[in-house]
């Protein structure tokens, strides 16, 4: 059996904005939140669905004890969220309602950016919309 998607993990700048974008405008329910030594949030998780979850992580930490296991850096490549392919006129309606611009469309992804500039995907492949 192949390895299934555990979590996702994106260090934030602005971890409070990040938070906001993916629950209030993705709708993202927010699962736990872990603090940072000195006060505030290191880190705050939000179900993806099933098990799986996505980490917002607070950039510019030191690293912890266990070298490795993070970077002060923020960033990542892309994270794709899978949508109903009869969802996607609703979420672009939402998109707009919140102000944030569908940046790329592609027949099966509505690509949009959240605060820190990371690419986000809202994708239905392989099925076609309606």
């Amino acid at each position: 059996m192949p390895p299934a998607l555990h979590h996702l993990a994106i260090q934030c700048a602005d971890l409070a904005a990040c938070e906001r974008f993916y629950a209030e405008v993705l709708g993202l329910p927010v699962l736990r939140r872990w603090p940072a030594e000195g006060g505030g949030d290191r880190s705050v998780w939000l179900g993806l669905g099933g098990d799986a979850f996505l980490a917002l992580e607070r950039a510019g930490l030191p690293p912890p004890r266990a070298a490795g296991w993070r970077s002060p850096e923020a960033g990542l490549h892309l994270v794709a969220l899978r949508i109903g392919a009869g969802e996607r006129a609703g979420w672009e309606a939402r998109l707009a309602a919140a102000g944030v611009p569908v940046v790329h469309r592609t027949g099966w992804t509505l690509y949009l950016r959240d605060p820190e500039g990371n690419r986000i995907g809202l994708s239905h492949h392989p099925e076609e919309a309606p």
